[in-house]
């Protein structure tokens, strides 16, 4: 091949590959940018409304409101208490995430049974009440940084044990969260796969739970989000605030330490 063909070869590669970075990075900017026009009107905003309504609303057996509740942070606390979320209360002797701990207020304060909400479908009844008032408590630490404690053995336990059922395979399709979610630069169709062994992928990936999807019309929690996961991975689906879903957001949460909160956020 003569030199004028070679320059020609290599001009024509060089013009197929721009094209293709170009493709792909307006493509991530239009979404971003279609995600920040329905931000606006972000839906979550209702969920949000209905959510401190049940904080400060007496309800339940006990006919009283979850203002007393301690998220970790002191008795009626909010402010702040998402970002360091899950983590071990002593009243219980477990390592909680929010949504059990609403459980645990709920049961406590107001006499509503566990099992209404454990064995409830998601968007209905008491487990919708519970999505509504995770929202309402996570956007109060909305831009706050996320920095779970880890002094406590059992908080270092669940962290460990949310390691090996991230990276652990299986099922039909011998997949495991670390196959979508375990390296940088992945992507499926047209959405990106945030890292969630470190930042910043993990800084928009498990800080932007809850949030709106508005493929489905729902407010998803993290519970929902990984119950979804391991669907999608052909596992059996985990129960409700389930050890190993406490533990999985352990071990994101930590790994997301300094990424600022996002919530609530909005998804396809």
């Amino acid at each position: 091949m003569k030199a004028h063909q070679l320059a020609l070869a290599a001009a024509v590669l060089g013009l197929i590959a721009t094209s293709v970075a170009w493709a792909q990075k307006s493509t991530t900017e239009a979404i971003d940018e279609y995600r920040e026009m329905l931000q606006d009107g972000n839906l979550a905003e209702l969920y949000e409304m209905k959510g401190e309504e049940l904080w400060k609303k007496a309800r339940g057996p006990k006919n009283a409101s979850l203002e007393k509740c301690d998220l970790g942070m002191g008795a009626g606390v909010v402010n702040g208490a998402f970002v360091q979320l899950p983590r071990y209360f002593a009243d219980t002797n477990e390592v909680q995430d929010l949504e059990s701990r609403l459980v645990t207020c709920m049961s406590t304060l107001q006499g509503i049974n566990p099992k209404e909400i454990i064995n409830g479908k998601w968007g209905k009844g008491e487990r919708a009440n519970v999505t509504a008032l995770a929202t309402w408590v996570a956007a109060q630490s909305k831009d706050m940084k996320f920095d779970l404690p880890q002094s406590n053995p059992q908080e270092r336990i669940a962290y460990e044990m949310g390691k090996r059922a991230f990276f652990q395979r299986g099922g039909s399709h011998d997949f495991s969260c670390a196959t979508c979610h375990g390296e940088d630069g992945k992507r499926i169709r047209l959405q990106d796969l945030p890292n969630l062994t470190k930042n910043p992928g993990d800084g928009v990936g498990f800080a932007a739970w809850p949030a709106y999807r508005v493929s489905n019309g729902q407010m998803w929690t993290m519970q929902h989000r990984l119950n979804d996961c391991y669907r999608q991975q052909r596992f059996p689906e985990p129960g409700y605030a389930s050890p190993i879903t406490i533990a999985l957001g352990v071990y994101m949460g930590v790994n997301a330490k300094g990424a600022k909160s996002a919530v609530p956020a909005i998804k396809r």
